[in-house]
């Protein structure tokens, strides 16, 4: 039950009735017509904006429409009244069995109440993390992780048909100075120093490959030249990685459908396809590009290069896709990667990059817009910095990684579910500020305790009840307006989960279950004073079974909801 998508319906119904009778001008768009929570709930259950947004097509007076709108819509046995206020917004209030019903469909729905059909029959690709296969992950790559994977959730809990897939760059120059640096500990492991020069990654985690590598080929490839030994180790210390991050990624409950790998792309024409995919748009080009805006760079020279016209989709200036010694610019492999996802049959893409590649955006939309001819939207989501703070200090680098601190060493400090709820408590393009000591706090302030918290004394109460022998009942007794105020909530989850899946922002819902839990603890303590409003009453199970509807229902939500970020609920708190 989406009671905000019920009550739309009806507005709208009524809308069509007013042109019927000549009240309204037909042609009219309802595009634009809203009903949502008031920002005072001083002033009703719900509101719309119906009025205001068609006064100027309907050449009318907002309040004029308003005023006729709410005549008619007090008509439905939903709405219990329909009021004008200000020059045409309408507030609406509810029949209390509304509330009843949504605690009622709630605890009946269970895992799937807030479900959608908004994404049904529509294939999203989420491609998110996509680290370099060069370490272990880091604590921006967390953000990312968490992000993509709440949003993948979100997707699928809307009904979207989700692949969450994972881009290895192992076609770069980067994966050779893994190569390099492996090598080095290989000497290690054979005994020899290791020589760590200046660009290659000194991280300790290498250290088990290096003995690995002495494993397999023993003192062998020592004195060998580097063209003998580099492919073999850079693919065996590229698989090692993965390993790592795959490992990395279980630790924070992150599990990838596909994994793509950018090597496959070279040397076997998928990149030449795309490129030619392109050119017979005519958006491929030999052309010589502007110097770079600001300071020119002494050695810069204008040359000739094969370029894509990115600009005829939206781009600030036309890429180059080819380098002038005939090798492919980084951004042609993954020209060729979101080619493939199109071919795939997505009709929706979305990639989750760090913040480091703003730069970037632009250009990938531009090449997906071109290939798709406009067909498939890309959606690139940026994840901002994380700065750590511990005893009021920022978090010292990780010895292991050698030059930051990883995923690991947040998910060690905190576990999986505290980290994935705080990296969910900023939207994504917003900088996080995350102090381990507040993560584990017990306090209002800290959104994961108080939601988890929330959930426990549910659990609690449930334990009890259930000694009971109770004739459970999803017919809750509401009367007292905390109770009403909790239940109105419930009813705004179905509405919540279509509004972030569709902006694509699952810190939404960490949001909401916050107000949630808040309600819910208000109405809580009020029961402290007033006994009626507790929810177990001893001696009286049918007054209890009544009672506990509510938080049961509220139970459902915040499991769900939690499920959604990737967090379990807890049972009880320790």
């Amino acid at each position: 039950m989406n009671i905000f998508a019920e009550i739309r319906t009806s507005v709208i119904e009524t809308l069509d009735a007013m042109v019927a009778e000549g009240l309204l001008p037909s042609g009219l768009s309802w595009g634009n017509v809203a009903v949502e929570p008031p920002r005072d709930t001083a002033h009703g259950d719900m509101a719309t904006n119906a009025a205001m947004v068609l006064a100027k097509a309907a050449g009318q007076p907002p309040r004029q429409i308003a005023e006729r709108l709410a005549e008619r819509l007090a008509e439905d046995p939903k709405i219990e009244t329909a009021e004008v206020a200000g020059p045409g917004f309408l507030n609406l209030r509810l029949v209390p069995i509304v509330w009843h019903d949504v605690v009622a469909e709630a605890i009946d729905a269970g895992k799937t109440f807030g479900h959608s059909g908004m994404g049904a029959g529509v294939k999203v690709n989420v491609e998110y993390v996509s680290a370099n296969p060069t370490g272990p992950l880091h604590v921006g790559h967390t953000r990312g992780a968490v992000f993509g994977d709440a949003l993948a959730s979100l997707l699928a809990f809307a009904g979207y048909d989700v692949t969450r897939e994972y881009y290895i760059n192992d076609g770069g120059a980067q994966v050779d100075v893994l190569a390099r640096s492996a090598f080095e500990r290989y000497r290690e492991a054979n005994g020899l120093n290791p020589e760590i020069a200046e660009g290659l990654y000194p991280g300790d985690y290498l250290i088990p490959i290096g003995e690995a590598l002495k494993e397999k080929y023993g003192a062998r490839l020592l004195n060998l030249p580097e063209e003998d030994w580099l492919e073999d180790i850079r693919e065996f210390a590229t698989d090692k990685m993965m390993e790592l991050i795959r490992e990395d990624l279980a630790a924070i409950g992150v599990t990838m459908d596909k994994f793509y790998s950018e090597k496959s792309l070279y040397g076997t024409g998928r990149i030449e396809d795309a490129i030619n995919e392109l050119d017979k748009k005519g958006l491929i080009y030999r052309g010589t590009l502007e110097p770079p805006k600001g300071k020119v760079p002494e050695d810069w020279e204008p040359r000739e290069q094969t370029l894509f016209k990115s600009t005829e989709h939206g781009d600030d200036v036309d890429r180059p896709i080819m380098k002038s010694d005939g090798s492919w610019t980084y951004f042609a492999p993954d020209i060729a990667y979101h080619w493939d996802k199109i071919e795939r049959g997505y009709d929706e893409l979305i990639d989750i990059f760090g913040a480091d590649h703003g730069g970037y955006v632009k250009r990938m939309n531009a090449a997906v817009s071109a290939l798709s001819d406009g067909r498939v939207p890309l959606d690139i989501k940026l994840t901002q910095l994380v700065k750590l703070y511990k005893n009021g200090e920022p978090f010292k680098m990780s010895k292991r990684a050698g030059t930051f601190v990883t995923l690991r060493d947040v998910v060690e400090q905190v576990g999986a579910d505290v980290a994935r709820f705080v990296m969910l408590t900023r939207k994504n393009d917003a900088p996080l500020d995350f102090d381990f000591d507040k993560a584990v706090e017990q306090s209002k302030d800290n959104p994961v305790f108080y939601v988890q918290y929330a959930h426990a004394r549910i659990r609690s109460v449930m334990r009890k009840a259930e000694e009971m022998h109770l004739d459970w009942s999803d017919n809750a007794k509401l009367e007292d307006e905390a109770e009403f105020a909790v239940a109105k909530k419930l009813a705004e989850w179905p509405r919540l989960v279509e509004i972030a899946a569709r902006n694509h922002e699952p810190h939404r819902v960490a949001f909401y279950l916050y107000e949630l839990a808040s309600e819910f603890h208000a109405l809580w303590n009020k029961g402290n004073d007033k006994p009626a409003l507790r929810f177990l009453h001893v001696g009286n199970p049918q007054a209890t079974a009544a009672k506990i509807a509510l938080p049961r229902a509220v139970a459902v939500v915040i499991a769900n909801g939690l499920g959604i970020l990737g967090v379990t609920p807890v049972e009880e708190m320790r």
